[in-house]
């Protein structure tokens, strides 16, 4: 499981959410390159950005902030947020990015979504942030009729690689992580999921584990300390080879 430590960004500075709700914002710091070089310090091997501003508005004002990411780390950074447009995505793999979040627009133009998981492949991922269980867009400040499940399903057979779920009920409460929900999710759908939005405590970080998803995004506990980065990579890592050794000694032992 791939860990993802979280820098938000609005105004070019590190801030948290709660529940997205832009009037209940906590600013962290002032440099986000500072938290990233600490967080691959750390061992970090990816980012996960998410650009406020243009979630709200549709825009990319903290582009520079995201580009400064990549040149100033090794951290695989992936960005999500206002990207509502080839000329945006283009831009952004241009910058050294290691995939794009597509999200509003993936429920207002789903054949563009299409066409650019067909262009893209693995550099594009899809973010499905969930209210109830509705699909929510523009900065998670509108609900749309779509649910999770018709969104998933219809992500699944355009063949995206991978689905970034969030709850937003759970997201900056620290009150854990949606479990039945990704739990459905990966029993249902063929696609890597990473989850977002309460994962609070090591202990959280273990049951994702437990249900086999692909990532774990990790905001708030970081900035607050109720999760070690560099525990939780460790974890994840070594579950990982204790997979992968089980695996092989399994496919051994059939021969």
């Amino acid at each position: 499981m791939k860990i993802f430590p979280a820098i938000d960004l609005r105004d070019g500075k590190v801030v948290r959410l709660l529940k997205g709700d832009y009037d209940q914002m906590t600013v962290y710091g002032d440099d986000p390159v500072a938290y990233a070089k600490e967080f691959e310090a750390k061992g970090a091997e990816f980012l996960h950005a998410v650009d406020l501003d243009g979630a709200k508005d549709g825009d990319t004002p903290n582009f520079r902030v995201v580009e400064r990411l990549v040149q100033e780390t090794g951290l695989r950074v992936e960005i999500g947020g206002g990207i509502r447009s080839e000329e945006t995505i283009r831009r952004y793999l241009d910058a050294g990015v290691y995939r794009v979040i597509l999200g509003t627009i993936a429920v207002k133009d789903p054949a563009f979504i299409t066409e650019m998981i067909k262009k893209y492949g693995e550099r594009i991922a899809v973010g499905v942030d969930i209210s109830g269980r509705y699909v929510a867009t523009h900065g998670w400040k509108e609900v749309s009729a779509i649910t999770v499940d018709e969104m998933f399903a219809k992500l699944a057979a355009d063949g995206v690689s991978c689905i970034i779920c969030t709850d937003i009920s759970k997201d900056g409460a620290m009150a854990g992580t949606n479990q039945a929900l990704y739990k459905e999710l990966s029993e249902t759908y063929s696609v890597d999921i990473v989850a977002s939005g309460g994962v609070s405590s090591m202990a959280d970080v273990a049951a994702l584990l437990d249900l086999g998803i692909s990532g774990a995004i990790i905001g708030k506990a970081l900035y607050q300390g109720a999760i070690d980065l560099e525990k939780a990579i460790t974890l994840a890592k070594t579950i990982a080879q204790a997979d992968t050794l089980a695996a092989q000694l399994g496919e051994g032992g059939a021969k």
